[in-house]
């Protein structure tokens, strides 16, 4: 997972990437770095740390340019931020090419292999320098033709911007499985992951790229360019769930409403009699407000954040996870003592987080813990960008309902159904993709032909 921008101004950009990174921080904590196209030529400053740790003031002044591209971005337990930050570059025939990419290829292991019998030497293990590579080799002066080429090796998920002389390029798979929005101010435009980069930036969206489109900004205004390869929208509903922002709302369905209606759903599913409902921030504020307002039950703050702790699900190591849900959310002792509390998450991954927390609670002197998540149970890795780990440390893959509340130390423990979920969206599921819950992953070979 990561989060991407890029924008074409009439003056340095440098500012605004820094800015929109920023909005993009929750997308990925482990590495970050930015690329603009100026008068001395493409620069780049890229590295491991948050946007606001690793771009000093001095680092900022090293590069300028009306053209750039940022990315924030997670990385799996194995991975090197350093080595494999974006943006990456590329040289063909005489250019000069800068990619940032958010998604995951499901058969990046082929591509890399026929390409190393080519020669092609890699010095990392992204997904994103196959694109690139892939691109640079169906070069021939043409870039549309030759990201039209690369488009139909390309098996999985990917949003990618590119920056190409004094253009950018916006690619969004034919799934549009990760989300890419455009935005303009004037005569500027901004390509990105979620609107927050462009709400405070002061830039207006104008639409969500489409699945399989091409869409190209420069000095003379925008054209968007069709792929030609066949459609089958599958959005990620774990985006919604808990990876995008609150005030996100890819392809027009907001995330807070989302999880607000099915923390409302979730109480008529599964009600409890309680003292209190607390939330698991951030994420889980909305479908906690929801259960509140559904239920009669007082909404109350029993664990309080350190909001300079970042997202516990994306640390990389197990031993991260576990120190940071300790340092990131302490309980209230005076609000829980005593108390029959409904505690709500948007999702249960690893159990690692629940288990701690429901701990951490019941020293506080909470009397009764109920468990309610507002999404279906985890149960399938993903393969299209998001770190879920092997189905084997996937805790409701591998116990029951009763099992999971023993080893978490609730009282009671429910999800919400996915016909819920849907509901809570009022969307048709058959635009998602929910394999994470049900299993049934997206048919790479059948849906893409044409």
């Amino acid at each position: 997972m990561a989060g991407i921008i890029g924008i074409l101004g009439k003056h340095n950009v440098v500012r605004q990437l820094f800015y929109g990174m920023n909005s993009l921080q929750h997308r990925g904590q482990v590495g970050c770095g930015m690329a603009v196209l100026g008068e001395r030529g493409l620069s780049r400053e890229r590295g491991a740390g948050l946007v606001i740790d690793f771009f000093t003031p001095e680092k900022l002044k090293t590069l300028s340019g009306n053209i750039g591209l940022g990315v924030v971005r997670y990385d799996t337990e194995s991975g090197n931020s350093n080595m494999q930050s974006e943006p990456f570059f590329g040289y063909t025939k005489g250019e000069k090419l800068a990619i940032v990419n958010d998604g995951r290829l499901v058969n990046s292991d082929e591509l890399r292999n026929a390409l190393e019998k080519e020669g092609m030497m890699f010095q990392t293990t992204s997904d994103t320098e196959i694109i690139l590579y892939l691109i640079s080799r169906n070069f021939n002066g043409d870039i549309v033709s030759a990201i039209k080429t690369t488009m139909k090796y390309l098996k999985g998920s990917y949003s990618f911007i590119l920056l190409y002389r004094d253009k950018l390029i916006a690619v969004r798979d034919p799934h549009g499985i990760r989300p890419l929005l455009l935005g303009k101010r004037e005569d500027e435009f901004i390509f990105m992951s979620e609107n927050a980069a462009a709400d405070i930036l002061g830039f207006d969206v104008i639409k969500d790229i489409k699945p399989g489109s091409i869409v190209i900004a420069n000095g003379k205004g925008l054209r968007e360019l069709d792929s030609g390869l066949k459609k089958s929208k599958k959005f990620c509903i774990f985006e919604h769930v808990y990876l995008a922002r609150s005030d996100a709302t890819p392809d027009g369905l907001n995330s807070y409403l989302f999880r607000w209606n099915s923390g409302k759903i979730l109480y008529r599913e599964s009600p409890v009699e309680a003292d209190l409902v607390v939330s698991v921030p951030d994420s889980g504020n909305p479908a906690a407000i929801g259960y509140s307002l559904e239920s009669g039950i007082p909404l109350g703050e029993g664990l309080v954040k350190n909001r300079y702790m970042g997202r516990t699900f994306i640390k990389p190591t197990r031993e991260e996870r576990e120190i940071s849900v300790r340092l990131k959310l302490n309980p209230q002792k005076h609000i829980v003592k005593g108390k029959k509390l409904v505690l709500i998450d948007d999702s249960l991954v690893r159990g690692t987080t629940s288990k701690n927390l429901i701990h951490n609670l019941r020293e506080a002197g909470a009397k009764e813990i109920h468990l309610r998540l507002a999404s279906p149970a985890v149960k399938f890795p993903c393969f299209y960008g998001i770190d879920t780990p092997d189905r084997e440390h996937l805790i409701a893959a591998n116990y029951d309902l009763d099992t999971i509340c023993k080893m978490i130390g609730a009282d009671s423990l429910n999800y919400i159904s996915l016909k819920g979920l849907y509901e809570a969206g009022n969307c048709d599921k058959n635009q998602f993709c929910d394999a994470c819950f049900t299993g049934k992953y997206i048919d790479m070979e059948n849906d893409l032909e044409g």
